[in-house]
């Protein structure tokens, strides 16, 4: 039986957010303002990516990490790739606490979205649109009424939930508040017995150390690509 985390997007989409879903056959993908990624039933199964064909239109694009395969069938040209690891937590986390305190985090909202575009631009941890707050729960740190740290939850196959959107603002970085709120996040996913999940750019060794360190092992390593039909 195929691990929910072979295939995490698929998985989410027709399970716990199947209402952010577009289907077509085999193949789904978020509303275009919730996330880029799509996936397909079997990726080693060219009629789902014909779905997905159907799915996108002639014009349109899909993002997906390709785990089992290289590349996508032929009728696809990959615009971008990216390799990538996806991590898996271990023991449970350490409290999140900032100098041996509770971490002054709160829950972050619609209200909040602009705010959190704009530290996601000037730090780019990955894709977030303007519903993609409405996936999982999101917490920040503010200081002096700036948005000075975030983290939350995004893909959710089933029994696992994506830590994501973890990112500092560069005049708030080494204080300890993105491990802090990764640990505040994990808490809440093992909270509802699951298990904690993430992604991260293979080249980006600071975070992947990070997490190491709040407990994750690496799992595998899928390629996210970019594709459009040709």
């Amino acid at each position: 039986m195929e691990h929910p985390l072979d295939n995490p997007v698929w998985g989410a989409l027709t399970g716990a957010h199947e209402r952010f879903a577009q289907r077509h056959g085999r193949a789904a993908r978020y509303a275009a303002d919730v996330a880029p990624f799509a996936a397909v039933a079997d990726q080693a199964d060219p009629a789902c990516w014909a779905d997905l064909r159907e799915l996108v239109g002639p014009e349109g694009f899909a993002v997906l990490p390709l785990i089992g395969v290289d590349a996508p069938p032929a009728g696809w040209r990959v615009t971008a790739r990216i390799e990538g690891v996806q991590l898996v937590a271990g023991a449970e986390p350490a409290p999140a606490e900032l100098d041996g305190k509770p971490l002054e985090a709160v829950p972050l909202g619609p209200a909040d979205v602009p705010r959190i575009l704009d530290l996601v631009a000037r730090t780019r941890p990955g894709p977030f649109l303007a519903r993609t707050i409405e996936l999982g729960s999101y917490v920040g740190v503010w200081r002096d009424g700036v948005l000075a740290a975030m983290a939350g939850e995004r893909v959710h196959p089933a029994g696992w939930t994506e830590v994501s959107a973890v990112c500092t603002d560069p005049a708030y970085r080494g204080q300890g508040l993105a491990a802090g709120l990764v640990r505040l996040v994990m808490a809440g996913i093992r909270a509802r017995g699951e298990i904690p999940m993430l992604h991260a750019e293979a080249v980006n060794a600071t975070a992947i150390r990070l997490y190491q360190r709040l407990g994750y092992t690496e799992r595998l390593r899928p390629i996210f690509v970019a594709v459009t039909p040709t």
